[in-house]
């Protein structure tokens, strides 16, 4: 943190005002996934990889963004908050301040450095990472008291809004919410949640990346949400209690077929309804301490994204299959929304050396490309951090 400090000195010309620190994780969705836009179950933890932000006020309505990961920097005022698309990166921070102005919150101006330590594009939320920790941190600093859920509506928002993407909610939600060795059992409809103590016995979650770069805006993630409220629309003309495709049960399904008539829609809500169920089922098991139940779930939710959902790809399928051919390894599946990105495993902790050695192997003989693992544990939610080295 003192080379962040440093570096953020070099960058900014002096000032009366102190910087501070804040860091926002990445996160991982362990299964429940292309439900929460479709009022579902979701199963996030937070990861002790993620965003800092290095954040001094000024009082020229300026904010000046730099980042130790893009040669690029951007500048631009309170009054000028319009989408660029030359400001790049840029624009998720400043997507974040026009519309924390718009709740009223008193910003003056601010020196920002970044610095990510989540791959970018690989589906483990670097937007709602760098989302979050400049909406913290901003309504910190402006001593806004606005809640860390609302926060997060907050920046889904942005995205939809400033960005163009039609994303759901639990990115931001675990990203803001999450508790360490937890992870969060959201029902994305009502927002109620559980902190479920992520106990793995021995066990490690290795999270690993195809390397295969995959931007979300570009994929094919708003196609699916269209096909998704267009299966909804058949369904609510002839069911019209049902809000969303998650108020439909396993059983229904037989019965919304012939409403949708189509089936590949049809496919799409099969996804969604089975994925509900799955994500119960796993919720379930962790608390009983069956890891064997909660990672045969996870194969499931990759087949169904793979055969129904269509959004895994030759990379992320190439990764499955090794994965689940090595012994020690309970469960395995892609995370995220898809494309590309990364897969996320509960593999024994004494074979975790022999999973990236014999999956690395096999991936790149299939693809060409060599895998990046992590190993990792569950942290906390955005929060401020202690910035050492300062004078």
């Amino acid at each position: 943190m003192a080379d962040l400090l440093k570096d953020f000195n070099l960058l900014f010309e002096s000032s009366s005002h102190k910087p501070r620190l804040f860091f926002a994780p990445g996160r991982v969705n362990l299964i429940g996934e292309h439900t929460d836009y479709n009022g579902g179950y979701v199963f996030p933890a937070a990861l002790t990889i993620g965003t800092y932000m290095v954040v001094r006020e000024r009082e020229d309505g300026m904010f000046h963004l730099a980042s130790r990961n893009f040669e690029q920097r951007v500048s631009f005022s309170l009054q000028n908050l319009t989408y660029q698309k030359e400001d790049d990166w840029g624009n998720y921070p400043k997507g974040i301040v026009k519309e924390l102005v718009a709740e009223g919150v008193g910003l003056k101006g601010a020196d920002i450095l970044y610095e990510g330590t989540i791959p970018n594009g690989a589906g483990l939320s670097s937007s709602a990472s760098i989302g979050m920790v400049t909406a913290y941190g901003l309504a910190t600093l402006g001593n806004a008291e606005i809640t860390r859920v609302d926060l997060a509506k907050l920046c889904q928002r942005m995205e939809n809004r400033f960005i163009g993407v039609n994303s759901g909610i639990m990115d931001q939600y675990a990203v803001g919410l999450c508790k360490e060795k937890h992870a969060i059992y959201l029902n994305t409809m009502t927002m109620h949640a559980e902190d479920v103590p992520l106990e793995l016995h021995g066990h490690k979650i290795v999270i690993t990346n195809t390397n295969k770069r995959r931007g979300l805006a570009d994929s094919k993630y708003n196609e699916r949400r269209a096909e998704c409220e267009e299966a909804l629309a058949r369904i609510q003309k002839q069911k019209p209690m049902i809000q969303t495709l998650s108020d439909l049960s396993v059983n229904e399904l037989s019965e919304v077929e012939e409403f949708i008539n189509d089936e590949r829609l049809y496919r799409r809500v099969k996804h969604v309804v089975t994925e509900n169920n799955r994500t119960t089922n796993a919720k379930e098991a962790l608390e009983a301490g069956n890891l064997t139940i909660f990672g045969e779930q996870m194969i499931g939710s990759h087949l169904s994204l793979k055969n129904d959902y269509e959004v895994t790809g030759k990379e992320l399928d190439s990764l499955f299959e090794a994965q689940r051919k090595v012994e020690g390894c309970v469960g395995t599946r892609m995370t995220g929304a898809g494309f590309g990105g990364c897969t996320v495993s509960i593999v024994k902790e004494e074979v975790v050396e022999t999973f990236q050695l014999q999956v690395a192997k096999e991936y790149e003989k299939a693809t060409g490309l060599e895998p990046t693992f992590y190993i990792c544990e569950a942290g906390n939610g955005v929060h401020e951090c202690e910035l050492e080295g300062q004078n």
